[in-house]
C-alpha cells in the first residue's frame, strides 16, 4: 500500500521513525512532515507566504521537511511530492488526542486534510504524560498497533467517507488490553492564561493543567478505553451538520420565504 506519513511534532520526532520502522517492510512509504514542531495548529494552512520543502536523507524512505503545517504537508505530499497515497497516517503524536483535543490537534488535522482530498486517513497518538518528561515513551507499541490496524482492518480504514483517530496507551505492547472502537468523549479543558508585565505591555502565556476528563469512567468513549488500557479507534466525519436540528428549524426556513 502507498502510505503518506506526516505529523505535527516535526520530521525529527521519534514517532515518525517508529512508524517508518514498523511499516516500511510491507508498504511503500513517503514522509512529508513539518520542519519543526507545529503542535496545536489544528487545520491551519499557509496562505500568505511561500512553503519551503527540503529533501531529507536521514530516513530509510523518501522524506521531505516542510516549512508549513500538517495540512500543508498532506496536500503537498498527496498532490506534488509523491504518487497519490492510498492511506495517510498522521503521527505518532507525543501525547494523547482524546475527546475535545481533536479540535486543536495538528495531528488530527493531517487526517482531516487527507479526508478532504478523498484519501483514507488515520491519526495516531501515544497517550503519554507530558507532566512526566522522564517517563519512557513506548513508541514501538503505538507503531505496532498501527501496523495491526492496517493489516487487520484495512478494508474499513480504506473507506474515505470518514477518518480515524487512534490513541494508544503509553504501555509495553503486551500490557495493552486490545483495540476498542469508541466514540469521542468530552473534556473540560483546564487551562489558564498567565500574564506578566514586560517593557510596558503584558505578555500572556497559556498554562496547561491536567484536564478533568468527564468520560474517564464512561464505557464506549476514547478516554474510558485508554484509561482501561485499550487502544481507542474512533471514526470521525467531516460533516459537522447537526442533523437532529434540521427538521426542527424547517418551519423557520419556510417562514422566511
Amino acid at each position: 500500500m502507498r502510505i503518506l506519513v506526516t505529523n505535527d511534532d516535526g520530521i525529527d520526532s521519534p514517532g515518525i521513525r517508529a512508524l517508518v520502522e514498523a511499516l516500511e517492510g510491507a508498504h511503500s512509504l513517503v514522509v512529508v512532515a513539518p520542519s519543526g514542531n507545529r503542535s496545536g495548529v489544528s487545520h491551519a494552512i499557509t496562505a500568505d507566504e511561500a512553503i519551503t520543502v527540503e529533501r531529507r536523507h536521514d530516513l530509510t524512505v523518501p522524506a521531505y521537511a516542510c516549512s508549513g503545517t500538517p495540512a500543508d504537508c498532506v496536500f503537498l505530499g498527496a498532490t506534488e511530492l509523491a504518487v497519490r497515497p492510498e492511506l495517510v497516517v498522521s503521527g505518532i503524536n507525543h501525547g494523547p488526542n482524546l475527546a475535545d483535543d481533536v479540535n486543536y490537534s495538528g495531528t488530527v488535522a493531517g487526517a482531516v486534510e487527507a479526508s478532504l482530498l478523498g484519501v483514507p486517513a488515520l491519526a495516531v497518538s501515544l497517550a503519554s504524560d507530558h507532566e512526566d518528561p522522564s517517563a519512557r515513551r513506548h513508541w514501538e507499541s503505538a507503531a505496532e498497533i498501527v501496523r495491526r490496524c492496517i493489516a487487520e482492518a484495512g478494508e474499513q480504514l480504506a473507506d474515505a467517507a470518514c477518518y480515524w483517530n487512534l490513541n494508544v496507551p503509553n504501555l509495553p505492547l503486551d500490557s495493552i488490553a486490545g483495540i476498542a472502537v469508541t466514540r469521542l468523549g468530552r473534556k473540560r479543558i483546564c487551562g489558564r492564561m498567565v500574564g506578566e508585565e514586560y517593557d510596558g505591555a503584558i505578555q500572556y502565556y497559556r498554562a496547561w493543567e491536567s484536564p478533568f476528563e468527564t468520560d474517564r469512567e464512561t464505557l464506549g468513549t476514547d478516554i474510558g478505553a485508554v484509561h482501561a488500557g485499550y487502544a481507542s479507534l474512533t471514526p470521525l466525519l467531516l460533516d459537522r451538520t447537526a442533523e437532529s436540528r434540521l427538521l426542527e428549524l424547517s418551519t423557520l426556513a419556510t417562514g422566511a420565504r
